[in-house]
């Protein structure tokens, strides 16, 4: 499913939706651990798990280069954001009886043309994330990430021919 975007007071607001029949506990321990990061968001590795703490974006291109993210905000259990260039990106994760429901959110303070192509990897990525989740595994064809891109790409156009 696309994402939903709608515009907001700082820009716009891409928002994902993920519903799991598994407790919000598992949910959150697949999203926070570093070795479930190489099956789904490969370049992502946490180092200090707190409000104020960093996430290293690893290049993975042979030059061994880091960027550092800051988590700016932190709730146990339910809540982790963090920057994304001039974004922000938000994971919540709301519990319910033997079920839990992820939200993802990117913050995004303006429309680029490099928007689909960060909409369409946290689709793929959301994808891989729950075979992690659930323990399943779904086979994800090579075009894969095209496929989204030309959806994302004229979701975007059309907002921007709205605006």
């Amino acid at each position: 499913m696309l994402a939903k975007i709608y515009k907001s007071d700082a820009g716009y607001t891409a928002e994902y939706e993920h519903n799991y029949e598994v407790p919000s506990e598992r949910v959150w321990s697949s999203l926070v651990s570093n070795e479930n990061y190489r099956f789904w968001m490969e370049h992502l590795e946490i180092t200090d798990l707190s409000k104020g703490g960093n996430i290293n974006f690893h290049f993975n291109d042979g030059s061994g280069t880091i960027e550092k993210i800051t988590i700016t905000d932190y709730m146990e259990g339910k809540v982790l954001q963090f920057e994304w260039g001039e974004d922000t990106v938000r994971f919540e994760i709301i519990p319910a009886y033997t079920s839990s429901r992820l939200i993802m959110k990117q913050f995004l303070t303006k429309l680029t043309d490099h928007t689909p192509k960060d909409l369409a990897g946290w689709h793929v990525c959301l994808q891989k994330f729950d075979d992690v989740v659930t323990g399943e595994s779904h086979f994800l064809p090579e075009d894969e990430w095209e496929k989204w891109y030309a959806e994302y790409k004229l979701l975007v156009n059309n907002l921007n021919h709205a605006d």
